[in-house]
């Protein structure tokens, strides 16, 4: 049976070339550490980490290295922003197409005094700008919302709401768990005071390694949440209190960063706008076969609107799982079936509790791919 890989917004394969080697001679001839070791090998891969951050850097269109943050990941990311920054009696706004990375730390932080307010969104997945607009108050602390959906593809308009609020002096989020590597993202240009990265989706690295982009002003705000060794100020039980030392306790995903580096060098060559216009096109495809079908709701944007390369499929006349389930099992065809981590937007597109079959496409996927899943389905439905 052949294999066919639609689960890339769970996580990308295959990985970047050259993202295996880069951390295979990593583990098997560097091996060393940063920040605890005075010779040469340490302060030669301290240089390929600096590097790194430089390269977020420049493709996040953001303007200071020493404020890009190593994470494990857009969850401790995000994780490290809700629960640093807000206090109660704050005000912070999410949408109701969050990611359980942003609902649940948002929950908590209600839970603990902070004023939890939930922006509505259509049955399409689309930010209601003018609920927005009113859900910002004079005691609004922050917005953290996603830019592109995990569940349906649909995209938010971080440019407009990034506008408002630095008109109304609010700190923005923006969690690019689904687009970083597949779509534009500038920092400055969008006004974005904080952006959550993940390594393992789209810009095709390893998993474990994610991380943050802070301005000056959002940064200073943060307290860290974990304290520990960073290697600098050893003589202090006092955490440094500058960046990125201030927000990176503990040894780093070493492997991870590296490997990271050798994706971002594979997506920057390539062009995110060539790979977003590849993915986007199998999207399509895709898409037109069950425009018209009555037993086969497409679940988000049209095949003609601004969306992610993420299709959901709920099956009226058919159990979802057993679909997911009969798609591995009898075709080798490898989606993701349920909540996907977001109850919140399942609960906005109409999906809860049945949840959707999510078919997620990476550039490397190919157009008889596309044929072949369709197929694959229709003789599902025939039965």
């Amino acid at each position: 049976m052949r294999n066919v890989y639609l689960d890339n917004g769970s996580t990308s394969f295959p990985k970047a070339p050259g993202v295996g080697r880069a951390m295979v001679e990593f583990i098997e001839n560097i091996g060393c550490n940063v920040n605890r070791g005075g010779y040469r090998s340490s302060y030669s891969l301290s240089e390929k980490i600096l590097e790194t951050r430089e390269k977020l850097r420049d493709f996040f269109g953001f303007n200071r290295e020493s404020n890009v943050v190593f994470t494990p990941n857009v969850t401790f990311s995000l994780n490290y922003i809700i629960h640093g920054l807000l206090r109660a009696g704050d005000r912070l706004i999410i949408t109701s197409m969050e990611h359980n990375a942003v609902a649940r730390p948002a929950e908590t932080a209600r839970l603990r005094g902070v004023d939890l307010a939930i922006a509505r969104c259509d049955e399409k997945g689309c930010l209601d700008l003018e609920d927005f607009k009113r859900q910002i108050t004079a005691d609004t602390k922050a917005v953290v919302m996603l830019h592109g959906s995990n569940v349906c593809g649909s995209l938010m308009p971080v440019a407009e709401v990034g506008k408002l609020c630095k008109e109304r002096g609010v700190f923005f989020i923006v969690d690019a768990a689904q687009t970083a590597g597949v779509f534009p993202i500038h920092m400055k240009e969008m006004n974005i005071n904080g952006l959550a990265f993940t390594g393992h989706k789209g810009l095709l690295g390893p998993q474990g390694i994610g991380g943050l982009l802070l301005d000056d002003k959002l940064a200073q705000a943060i307290s860290p949440i974990i304290d520990g060794g960073t290697g600098s100020r050893s003589d202090s039980i006092v955490m440094p209190d500058f960046m990125p030392d201030k927000l990176e306790p503990g040894t780093m995903n070493l492997p991870g960063i590296l490997g990271l580096s050798a994706a971002l060098d594979y997506v920057i060559e390539k062009g995110v706008d060539n790979i977003r216009a590849e993915e986007l096109k199998l999207t399509r495809l895709f898409m037109e076969a069950f425009i018209s079908r009555s037993s086969v709701r497409v679940v988000g944007p049209g095949a003609g609107e601004e969306r992610c390369p993420i299709v959901s499929l709920d099956f009226t006349d058919k159990d979802n799982a057993e679909v997911a389930f009969r798609l591995d099992n009898e075709f080798g065809i490898m989606t993701r079936c349920g909540m996907h981590c977001a109850p919140l937007a399942h609960k906005t597109l109409k999906t809860f509790p049945q949840g959707t079959v999510r078919f997620a496409f990476g550039h490397r996927n190919t157009e008889e791919e596309v044929a072949y899943a369709v197929d694959a389905i229709e003789r599902i439905l025939s039965d």
